[in-house]
């Protein structure tokens, strides 16, 4: 029997799937597979995900083991910092480190275990980088410019200011009045930039933010792949940043920034060592429930016969969230 777990960084929710389990490594045709259908939200597992996180051994200096991240539709993330957090935090336990790196995609990240948000909330931090500006890393045309900082795009959104940049994935941040960007705003653009467009060739991640204080933001995501999100933790790492290039006055470097999010709140501090960005993203890494599965059924795709069992941690989130005290819970 393999032992997948149901996982979620507020609210972003994933099955892990650690590939150094298996006799046989599931091909990568079959991982596709498996993540279209087990996160599916009619045909999957516990109402389906928002990804896959495939676990795999690495031979880098310090890393305990390399992340990929598989999207609902089949394609595959460079990067997902709210993913990264419950990856951390399993391979964390399973080799009894606290701290130590993690492969992804474009680089190897610094991961820790942080001090819990609340009781029984599981709490890490995870390095978000590299980051680039530059148009073709996203890529983007059709604009006139090299970049995108704290520019009006008329057609995207009156009264909004935009951002974009890659962390390693591509994100188009939007700032300005959030009443007047919800409830279809953030749905429009997000659909619009992720079809055939003159803009996005590749699609990208789009955000809403909104300032709520002092180093506060609330930030609502169209995730690329995906949809609609409870939480994107490359989108609210990328709005911090953005927030403190373009609101010097609200927002400070090497400051610890609160973000609020449609399924909770997350911490992030923004690094700026001579224009070369890094942020970290502090936050929960929740497993509600464990599937064991054989491993046939698994290279199969046959979730009929998977054993599903809570773990009760939702119980210690929920009253987290609970206490928020935002005025959106």
């Amino acid at each position: 029997m393999v032992q997948l777990l149901k996982v979620h960084g507020s609210q972003n929710q994933f099955f892990i799937l650690d590939q150094t389990q298996l006799k046989n490594k599931l091909s990568d045709q079959e991982r596709v597979d498996l993540a279209k259908h087990i996160t599916d939200e009619k045909a999957g597992l516990l109402n389906g995900a928002d990804g896959l996180l495939v676990i795999d051994s690495s031979d880098h200096d310090g890393a305990l083991g390399s992340m990929e991240v598989i999207n609902t539709d089949g394609s595959i993330a460079s990067m997902c910092g709210n993913g990264l957090r419950t990856v951390s935090r399993y391979l964390s336990e399973k080799y009894g480190k606290d701290e130590f790196k993690v492969q992804t995609q474009d680089s190897d990240l610094d991961v820790h275990k942080e001090a819990d948000l609340a009781a029984g909330v599981p709490t890490f931090s995870v390095e978000i980088s590299p980051i680039s500006f530059n148009k073709e890393s996203l890529p983007f045309d059709n604009f006139g410019v090299d970049k995108i900082i704290d520019q009006p795009i008329p057609e995207f959104g009156v009264g909004v200011h935009f951002t974009a940049l890659a962390v390693p994935n591509p994100h188009l941040i939007g700032f300005g009045n959030f009443k007047t960007m919800k409830p279809d705003g953030l749905r429009v653009l997000g659909s619009m930039l992720n079809h055939k467009n003159k803009y996005f060739p590749d699609g990208v991640n789009v955000s809403f933010a909104e300032v709520e204080g002092p180093n506060t933001l609330f930030v609502q995501t169209f995730e690329r792949g995906v949809g609609m999100t409870n939480a994107c933790g490359t989108g609210m790492s990328a709005a911090s940043l953005a927030f403190c290039l373009n609101k010097p006055g609200m927002a400070e470097f090497e400051k610890t920034i609160t973000v609020y999010n449609p399924g909770g709140m997350v911490k992030t501090r923004v690094h700026n060592n001579d224009g070369d960005y890094t942020i970290d993203l502090i936050g929960n890494a929740t497993f509600t429930h464990t599937v064991d599965i054989d491993e046939a059924a698994l290279h199969a795709n046959d979730l009929s016969d998977a054993e599903v069992e809570e773990t009760n941690e939702q119980d210690a989130y929920d009253q987290f969230v609970g206490a928020l005290d935002n005025g959106r819970f």
